[in-house]
């Protein structure tokens, strides 16, 4: 069979659901309230952003919540918030998108770059222990892909050396672990509005957190160093604004009606591909132990070669002409130049770097198809694999 590469037909020629989604009837309305009204930065009121924070708690299972203009800078909020600076490690895993590391690089602290779980390709409890220092001062899990990290192993390891949790939670808007949503498990947890997301206002984010006092100082920190309830030029700690606007709350409030629902789809998508994938040399990364809800921002597969490595750019391009596009996914951290040029420590890391070798991503906009479409996923994949 001819590879539409080479000038064959295509697999699929029809196009993928468009990401995001057309605006919905709920998001009309309470945009066009929110335009009419003037009212569209969060220091004029900001009645739609505060609720937005308040059911995004709520869901989480906290109390308390802080939105922010994006994710990178509620990581950092946070991070700050805590105590965390000059001096200090924060460790984060390999593979995971650069902002992770770049947030710790924010506050003037140092990422330190380890290991991933070579099957499910989160957060090493392993080599977050070996990575220790007495100057790591918090643990960054990452909720990779829409899937929960294996939390309690890490709380308990950061508990007995009294470090910090930070979730980033950017991509798992809706995920739960052993019955518990994720950003709630740790001191605090932040979620990303950016274009790809999940929920989406083209950027933003939200930070949630359980303690009253680690939330006075992250709300001071995204609020130019004011206090809750404080006077309005009074600043007794340096703070920026990173403050969401009523606009982006707009787009994304009305979003928790459905984000359920839409859940559901992209698992019903991912759960018809991995039975379509059988007999391929091709596997669905495995979810970590303790989940109970993958939100399935992205589906990790892993192609399985004997003898050779994969031809990732041959793989990419063919499948893309194919019709079915897939996403080459992360390098490792400690391989970017930036990142160690400003400081950061990167530990040995063989299995996130065997992971930019061999997984590819299956990207939202695909995953919201109908299930029958992965019927052409695993079609084209057995295409091209087999040239």
């Amino acid at each position: 069979m001819t590879l539409a590469l080479h000038g064959g037909t295509p697999v699929r020629t029809a196009p993928w659901p468009s990401w995001p989604p057309p605006l919905d009837r709920g998001q009309r309305k309470l945009v066009t309230e929110v335009l009419e009204s003037g009212l569209w930065g969060a220091t004029q009121g900001g009645a739609v952003v505060a609720q937005l924070v308040a059911e995004f708690a709520r869901r989480a299972g906290v109390p308390h919540g802080v939105a922010v203009g994006n994710a990178t800078l509620g990581l950092f909020a946070a991070l700050r918030g805590l105590g965390v600076g000059e001096g200090d490690e924060v460790i984060v895993p390999a593979y995971t998108f650069v902002a992770s590391a770049t947030a710790v690089l924010l506050t003037g602290a140092t990422p330190v770059i380890v290991d991933v779980d070579p099957a499910d390709l989160h957060l090493s409890p392993e080599a977050v222990a070996a990575a220790l220092t007495g100057r790591t001062a918090a643990v960054m899990p990452v909720h990779l892909a829409g899937s929960p990290a294996d939390m309690d192993p890490l709380v308990a390891l950061a508990a007995r050396h009294g470090l910090l949790v930070v979730e980033d939670a950017a991509q798992a808007h809706g995920a739960a672990y052993r019955g518990r949503p994720v950003g709630g498990l740790g001191e605090a947890g932040v979620f990303s509005f950016q274009a790809s997301k999940a929920m989406t206002a083209g950027e933003g984010g939200l930070i949630v957190c359980r303690d009253e006092t680690a939330y006075a100082e992250i709300w001071s920190v995204c609020n130019v160093g004011r206090r809750p309830g404080g006077e309005w030029y009074g600043h007794p700690s340096v703070g920026w604004n990173l403050r969401l606007t009523e606009l982006q709350a707009a787009l994304v409030l009305p979003w928790l009606d459905r984000l359920d629902d839409e859940i559901d789809r992209r698992n019903a998508f991912c759960a018809a591909l991995e039975r379509e994938l059988s007999g391929l040399p091709v596997s669905v990364v495995p979810r970590p132990p303790g989940t109970t809800r993958d939100s399935r921002h992205l589906l990790m597969l892993r192609v399985e070669t004997v003898g050779s490595p994969v031809d990732r750019e041959f793989l990419l391009a063919a499948m893309e002409a194919e019709g079915v596009p897939l996403d080459a996914g992360y390098p490792p951290l400690g391989t970017l130049a930036a990142l160690t040029g400003e400081g950061a420590r990167a530990e040995p890391c063989p299995a996130a770097e065997e992971a930019s070798r061999t997984v590819v991503w299956v990207r939202q906009p695909m995953l919201m198809a109908d299930p029958g479409a992965a019927t052409q996923v695993a079609e084209a994949l057995a295409k091209v694999l087999s040239h």
